[in-house]
C-alpha cells in the first residue's frame, strides 16, 4: 500500500510538470483548440449542405460527436511525442537520478494529456452549441458520451506512449501515430453515414473501434441506434489499456 501510494504521489507529481508546460505555452494550446474547431467549422458549412441529407438529421448534431472523436485521438498523438521529446531532450535521464516510480513518468504524461484533451474537446462542444448542435437525450446521456470519447483518447494515449518509446526521435513518432490514425478516422462514420461508402470499405468501417466510438457518441447525444456499439467500444478500451500499458512501461524500462 505504501509503495502504491508513493507511485500515485510521483504521478500526480509529474502530472501537474506537464500541465505547467502546458500552462507556460500558450500558443500550444490556442493551436491544438483551433485545429478541431476549423474542421468542425469547414466539415459544417462547406459539406453540410451536400452530406447532411445523407446523415438524416443537422449535419452540425451529426458531425460534433465524429469530430470530437477525431479530436480526441489526435490529441493523444501528443503523449508518444512528448515522451519522444523529452527522452531526446535528457530530461528523462534527470528523472532516472531520482527517487521516483519510474511508471510515473508514463501515468504522468497519460493523465496530463488526458486533462488537456479533454479541456479542448470542452472547447469544440462550445463551438458546437455556437454552430446550432443540441443533445437530444439529456444531461446523463450527455456525460455519459463526453466520457466515453474521453477515455477511448486515454487508451489510445498509451498506444501513442509505445509509439513514442518505440522509435527514435518525436518527428518520427508523429509521422508514425498520423499513419496510424488517419486511416481509423476518415475511413469510418465520423464525417458520413458508412452506408455511402463503397461495400468493400464498408466492411472495413463497420468493424473498427472509430466507428464504434462515434456511433455510441451519436447515440448518447441523438438517441440514435447503437447495435451494441457502446459495448464493443468498451471492450476496445479495456482491451487498449490490457495490451499496451505494461508494454509502454516494459519498453520504457528498456528505453532508459
Amino acid at each position: 500500500m505504501r509503495k502504491l501510494i508513493s507511485e500515485l504521489r510521483d504521478g500526480l507529481i509529474i502530472t501537474k510538470r506537464n500541465i505547467m508546460r502546458y500552462v507556460r505555452l500558450p500558443q500550444l494550446i490556442v493551436i491544438s483548440s483551433i485545429q478541431p474547431i476549423m474542421f468542425l467549422t469547414l466539415f459544417n458549412f462547406v459539406f453540410g449542405g451536400a452530406i447532411g441529407a445523407a446523415a438524416g438529421v443537422d449535419y452540425i448534431n451529426f458531425l460534433l460527436p465524429g469530430i470530437m472523436v477525431q479530436t480526441i485521438l489526435f490529441g493523444a498523438l501528443q503523449t508518444g511525442i512528448g515522451l519522444s521529446r523529452d527522452l531526446n531532450a535528457g530530461i528523462i535521464d534527470r528523472f532516472r537520478s531520482l527517487p521516483m516510480s519510474r511508471s510515473a513518468v508514463l501515468t504522468g504524461r497519460t493523465t496530463a494529456d488526458l486533462i488537456r484533451n479533454t479541456s479542448t474537446a470542452m472547447i469544440l462542444l462550445l463551438t458546437g452549441f455556437a454552430y446550432g448542435f443540441r443533445f437530444q437525450n439529456g444531461t446523463l446521456d450527455a456525460f455519459i458520451m463526453v466520457l466515453m470519447i474521453v477515455a477511448f483518447g486515454y487508451a489510445f494515449s498509451w498506444v501513442a506512449a509505445f509509439i513514442g518509446l518505440a522509435v527514435k526521435d518525436e518527428e518520427t513518432s508523429q509521422l508514425a501515430g498520423f499513419l496510424f490514425i488517419f486511416p481509423l478516422t476518415f475511413a469510418s462514420a465520423t464525417f458520413v453515414p458508412t452506408d455511402t461508402m463503397p461495400s468493400w470499405l464498408q466492411t472495413f468501417a463497420n468493424n473498427q473501434p472509430v466507428t464504434f466510438a462515434v456511433t455510441s457518441a451519436r447515440h448518447f447525444a441523438l438517441g440514435t441506434p447503437s447495435n451494441g456499439a457502446e459495448w464493443k467500444l468498451l471492450a476496445w478500451i479495456v482491451g487498449l489499456l490490457v495490451i499496451f500499458v505494461p508494454l509502454s512501461i516494459y519498453t520504457y524500462k528498456r528505453r532508459v
